[in-house]
């Protein structure tokens, strides 16, 4: 969680400070890392209960695909519609 709070405020404070202001790009940051955190537990949840190790043979002994991009599935939604909606 360190690490999104810290990744968020260094983007705030370089790219993004007339965009978003230091108290909401750490709450971003931690909203964003507890559902990346959630969304890749519930995508290996769902390989268990299908009973796969990998859930494509295209990266064998990783996780296949999906376990490069588990964490986009919640986190890519909640920010867009943040930003399309909230932001705008």
């Amino acid at each position: 969680m360190c690490a999104v709070i810290g990744v968020a405020v260094a983007f705030q404070i370089t790219v993004l400070n007339q965009v978003l202001k230091l108290p909401e790009a750490i709450m971003l940051g931690l909203v964003v890392g507890i559902l990346a955190f959630i969304s890749d537990l519930s995508e290996s949840l769902v390989k268990r209960a299908a009973g796969l190790k990998d859930s494509s043979p295209l990266l064998p002994g990783h996780g296949g695909i999906l376990d490069r991009f588990d964490s986009f599935l919640l986190t890519a939604p909640f920010f867009y519609y943040y930003w399309a909606f909230l932001k705008h």
